[in-house]
């Protein structure tokens, strides 16, 4: 059983980012003002009563700077400005005032490791090899033989070196070459980077979302990556070819995160979150010493892992095991870069999965959408946005499917846009949106609200204590525990029906199958197919 929770909150309880729900916004996807076709910050303001109404408490905004797009904001020209497609730095504030008006926090995302080829830095670093600016980014000389200076390999395909021919020498880019690499080893950059931090926690945001945070330091000395052994074996993904041993993951980023959390935790009660896809074991790392890392890493176990009970059953055990002492768990169900959680799973696991997120130990996020169970949409080769597929067409990469418009009613344009949307809405919109799920008690939206509700109501299920529960086949169980209340959360991953030993009796309170709540139960639960329970243990 996980040991009670140490309070991170001002007044010695728990923080409010340990108590909480974050929702993620995409904000092109989002809400239309304007009918440009692409989402804005005024659309967020919009609509923030639904979230309110949902019962989130922070809302994480993806990047909204300026850019020329060539990523979708995460190339950015301009760290400390609103990009006017979304609007202006007058809209950001609206949504600061008027989200801390219903009681939800602001993140914001914050893009350390590289900038847009675009921006005003790096054009001055390319001018000339002895530009003032010239190391804020990472040059090297060609190999001996010519080519690029070592075997690093980018993200979107192909070499992670561009070279630029007026000055000789290749610059770094883990991502797109329209993304070239700070150099956070020269002190001016990570100064300027960090009043960045401080710039958007003066104007109110409660927290960052660090992106991309394991890649920000590489290896000093530029060796070569060694290859992956397991590539070719289910492993197809160029940039899996070799293991990212000297690229990404060094061990003296840990300093850095260090000062980081310094900025964010001198301005009270925020949040330091970080963007790492790694093992496990080795995001662990990231909690930093003696807890001065980010305040969590964010946990992508329930996106990569097969949806299996045996298999989520050891994660979760696992994961509870490694947390160093006093670190707070959290849970991710989908995000902007993978498929949704309704197309891994299907519709009816999709509902206890959502059970799932909402009852394990720790921080939630929800992707937008993933509330009323949007689903992957198929994108037409000529209207493919996402530079992962256009590089690499045809694997699957891209991640426009799971990043179109949110579908808030049935009238055309989804009520997202009265214009053409960036991205194809869903042929299923007409039935699968907000306003008809708001008033349909048996729908995903329904059962959205609950669990959030449920959750604020029983600190069990939000600060509580864990204790893993045995299962057998496709039964994944565990217990909630705090002060005298106790629920077992029984969750059936599989579509035949199946039962799980009980020694004690409850009522359950919360069903994904709305009929069978408020049903006593004593000695085996039986659970239909599809379904998860929470019951309150008498």
């Amino acid at each position: 059983m996980t040991e009670a929770l140490e309070g991170g909150g001002a007044d010695g309880g728990p923080a409010w980012w340990q108590r909480g729900v974050i929702y993620q916004v995409y904000p092109r996807s989002f809400q239309d003002t304007d009918g440009d076709g692409v989402g804005d910050l005024a659309g967020i303001v919009q609509r923030l009563d639904h979230l309110h109404w949902l019962g989130v408490d922070a809302v994480w905004i993806s990047p909204f700077y300026p850019s020329p797009m060539d990523d979708f904001g995460y190339d950015v020209t301009n760290h400390r400005a609103v990009d006017r497609v979304y609007g202006s730095m007058v809209d950001f504030d609206r949504i600061v005032e008027q989200a801390h008006a219903r009681g939800i926090r602001v993140i914001v995302d914050y893009i350390p490791n590289h900038t847009s080829h675009r921006h005003p830095w790096f054009s001055e670093a390319r001018a000339s090899r002895h530009n003032r600016r010239r190391d804020w980014y990472v040059w090297r000389d060609p190999a001996p033989g010519g080519g690029p200076p070592n075997n690093w390999l980018s993200a979107f395909g192909g070499s992670a070196w561009e070279l630029d021919p007026p000055t000789g020498q290749y610059y770094l880019h883990t991502f797109l070459r329209e993304q070239p690499d700070l150099n956070w080893r020269n002190p001016a950059v990570e100064q300027e980077m960090l009043d960045v931090l401080r710039f958007w926690l003066d104007r109110g945001a409660d927290g960052v979302r660090v992106d991309a945070i394991q890649v920000v330091l590489k290896d000093e000395h530029f060796r070569d990556n060694p290859p992956n052994p397991d590539y070719g074996e289910g492993v197809d993904d160029p940039y899996d070819a070799l293991l990212r041993e000297h690229s990404a993951d060094r061990p003296e980023v840990h300093a850095l995160i260090e000062r980081m959390r310094h900025v964010v935790e001198s301005y009270g009660e925020r949040v330091l979150i970080g963007e790492i896809y790694n093992e496990v074991e080795r995001m662990m790392a990231y909690y930093g010493r003696d807890g001065r890392g980010v305040h969590f890493p964010y946990n992508f176990q329930l996106i990569k892992l097969p949806w299996d009970a045996r298999t989520l059953d050891a994660a979760v055990r696992r994961y509870e095991e490694l947390l160093p002492p006093g670190a707070w768990p959290n849970w991710v169900l989908g995000n902007h870069d993978r498929h949704r959680i309704a197309s891994r799973v299907g519709a009816a696991q999709a509902r206890v999965a959502a059970m799932l997120l909402f009852t394990l130990r720790g921080t939630p996020t929800l992707y937008y959408g993933d509330e009323i169970g949007m689903h992957d949409v198929p994108v037409p080769p000529d209207r493919v946005q996402d530079p992962w597929e256009k590089n690499l067409p045809g694997r699957g990469l891209g991640r426009d499917p799971e990043r179109t418009p949110m579908q808030w009613t049935a009238e055309p344009g989804a009520g997202f846009t009265s214009g053409e949307p960036w991205l194809p809405l869903a042929d299923d919109f007409r039935a699968v949106n907000v306003a008809a799920q708001r008033v349909d008690p048996g729908s995903m939206l329904t059962l959205h609200r609950a669990l959030l509700d449920l959750r604020r109501r029983e600190p069990a299920l939000a600060v509580g204590q864990w204790a893993p529960v045995d299962a057998a086949g496709d039964v994944l169980a565990y217990l909630r525990s705090h002060g005298g209340a106790r629920f077992l959360v029984a969750l059936n991953l599989g579509g035949d029906p199946a039962s799980l030993a009980f020694d004690g009796a409850g009522e359950v309170v919360l069903s994904t199958i709305p009929e069978t709540e408020g049903g006593q139960v004593e000695g085996t639960i039986d659970l239909r197919g599809d379904e998860g329970v929470i019951i309150r243990i008498a």
